[in-house]
């Protein structure tokens, strides 16, 4: 139902059905006048019910509740509209806050269709991908309005006082919370104890392989003594997390750079050859969405590998073609 991480600290076990992320992560800190709840699950009853049970066995009163969502996707931001009263305040980083207002627009929809198909993607299977895709099925059913917050802004709750680390890869604005008293790093999906974040290159042309890298080191200093992570279990050794990381990430290039001298030159090439942690007989038994985020995570790479100049990148035919520079 819930576990007490410290005083007035505690992990709801949220659990995703159909999902291989299997639960999210929820956690709520009181000892104020109002409780903070730090990301939420999918638009999903099951999520709605397991987080509500697990609020009402803290004792915490959504009447005065505020909210924390480390960023836009679905398992973390679904159901905060459903949850947050009309006066409470829902946190929010900027760069996602700005972006929400877009989407579920058809604009915005045709856009992540066109970016799947520079990537390779066949079109057959864009439009089922796309009814798939957990930020359309399970997402909002409106956004509220954020409490945009910054880097380096600070969030009191009771005896906590969390400093936000804008921590951009996983998704443009993530945003951690570190206390540095009590040495806790509330790291969302940044970095997670036994599973890779996904970092997808189908979002836009930024870097966002390199942007991961970097707010990994953002973070690699920061006296931490405990990570609660957005999934999976909470662990200690932050800094060990991040050199496996690290690591994971260098035999990722290092095999993308041999398939690309091979001739394997697009994203949905480069996914379907790539080894993969999820067990199927093939990539065609790789179910539609788990397809959909190893061909992003290929152009993430595939992205970084030509900002740092080792490959090229053309246009042909309105697909994203990659060559070793």
């Amino acid at each position: 139902m819930f576990e007490t991480i410290r005083s007035d600290l505690y992990r709801i076990e949220v659990p995703l059905p159909n999902n291989p992320l299997r639960s999210l992560n929820s956690y709520v800190v009181t000892g104020g006048e109002r409780a903070l709840v730090v990301d939420t699950g999918m638009n999903q009853p099951e999520c709605r019910a397991a987080l509500e049970t697990g609020l009402g066995a803290i004792g915490v009163d959504l009447t005065r509740t505020d909210f924390l969502i480390t960023h836009f996707h679905a398992d973390h931001l679904g159901l905060v509209a459903t949850l947050a009263a009309s006066d409470a305040r829902v946190y929010f980083n900027e760069p996602e806050a700005v972006w929400t207002r877009k989407f579920k627009t058809a604009d915005f929809i045709s856009g992540m269709l066109e970016r799947a198909r520079v990537c390779g993607f066949p079109d057959n299977r864009l439009e089922e991908g796309l009814k798939q895709h957990p930020g359309i099925k399970y997402g909002p059913l409106r956004y509220p309005e954020f409490a945009v917050l910054h880097d380096g802004d600070i969030i009191e709750v009771g005896a906590y006082r969390f400093t936000c680390i804008q921590t951009p890869g996983h998704s443009p604005g993530h945003l951690c919370l570190y206390e540095p008293d009590k040495k806790i790093l509330l790291s969302g999906d940044h970095v997670l104890g036994d599973i890779t974040p996904n970092i997808s290159g189908m979002l836009d042309d930024q870097d966002m392989l390199g942007a991961y890298l970097q707010s990994l080191d953002k973070v690699y200093e920061l006296d931490v003594a405990l990570v609660l992570p957005g999934h999976r279990r909470v662990f200690s050794d932050l800094k060990g997390r991040i050199h496996e990381l690290r690591e994971h990430h260098q035999i990722r290039e290092a095999e993308v750079m041999t398939l690309l001298k091979t001739g394997v030159n697009t994203a949905y090439e480069m996914a379907t050859r790539m080894s993969w942690d999820f067990v199927a007989e093939s990539w065609d038994h790789f179910p539609l969405m788990q397809q959909w985020f190893a061909v992003g995570e290929a152009a993430a790479h595939l992205r970084h590998l030509v900002a740092k100049g080792a490959a090229c990148r053309t246009m042909r035919d309105g697909i994203c073609i990659y060559t070793v520079a």
